[in-house]
């Protein structure tokens, strides 16, 4: 990989000890999933076939059916991986370390590809559906009509219960989510006016994730089809499996002085088949 650092590296002192980086995208699949991290390439979550229990006449009578499990497994099936080459002359004539820095960066770039990848597949995962009215989350208007009809999909089961409710939209889409806010009544509208957005409303915890995070686009082993969708759930219910976390490696190479850098992860993602029904595929009509 070409190195394309500044000549200004060479002479001039700097402000901070550390280069400055791109802005980056929030990270939030740990707060929304239940994150895995064991040594795991399957992990194996079987699951009791749903049972319905009968109401008859006092007869003392009973009919008995058999009992049977199903296997549900999350196969740990994607890598992501970044690498980057320092030279030696550049690390010393530098005012950074500009090994540590690359690292930072690159293991950033590999959290940021491996969440798209969680949001994604459990969005396709999910089994619960529902459109948006016209505008979708960009009308302020429709926000109350939105997050009401969410609330109903989980609501009633023993894992929708309140305070574990998120919603995942993108960054256009706080629009619609701010002005809601600000029009509504008495403290939450003074807390929205004089702090900005809580991103928490009815409710339910908002993420914001920069356009783009959902996809009609191969990612690893996964098709995605979620251009102009959005996520709704329940905390802690889908899987989000990255075994050891992102590592990374310093190596030399031959031929080349200073070293090569890598970042990478093995990662994986599912919305369990019986919890399924937790998670609801947003359409913006």
């Amino acid at each position: 990989m070409a190195n394309t650092l500044s000549t200004y590296t060479l002479r001039d002192k700097y402000l901070k000890a550390s280069l400055e980086t791109q802005l980056r995208n929030n990270s939030i699949a740990a707060n929304i999933f239940r994150v895995d991290m064991s040594e795991q390439k399957r992990i194996q979550n079987p699951y009791i076939t749903q049972q319905t229990a009968a109401i008859q006449a006092v007869a003392g009578t009973y009919s008995v059916s058999a009992m049977t499990t199903t296997d549900d497994t999350l196969t740990v099936s994607e890598e992501v991986v970044f690498g980057t080459h320092v030279f030696d002359f550049e690390e010393r004539t530098s005012q950074f370390n500009l090994t540590a820095d690359f690292l930072d960066d690159l293991a950033y770039s590999v959290m940021d590809k491996a969440q798209q990848y969680a949001l994604n597949k459990v969005l396709d995962d999910a089994t619960s559906t529902y459109t948006t009215p016209a505008g979708g989350f960009t009308t302020a208007a429709n926000i109350p009509v939105i997050v009401s009809n969410l609330l109903s999909k989980v609501a009633g089961y023993a894992q929708g219960t309140p305070n574990r409710h998120f919603l995942v939209i993108e960054n256009t889409d706080v629009v619609g989510v701010a002005q809601a806010a600000f029009s509504s009544g008495y403290n939450y509208a003074d807390q929205a006016l004089n702090n900005g957005p809580q991103y928490k409303y009815g409710g339910v915890d908002i993420f914001v994730v920069r356009t783009g995070t959902f996809v009609t686009a191969t990612l690893g082993t996964l098709s995605a089809t979620n251009s102009g969708h959005r996520l709704f759930g329940v905390k802690g219910v889908a899987t989000y499996a990255m075994p050891r976390g992102i590592r990374y490696e310093e190596k030399g190479v031959s031929g080349k002085t200073g070293k090569e850098v890598v970042a990478y992860a093995i990662c994986g993602a599912k919305a369990w088949t019986p919890r399924a029904a937790l998670f609801v595929d947003i359409t913006i009509a």
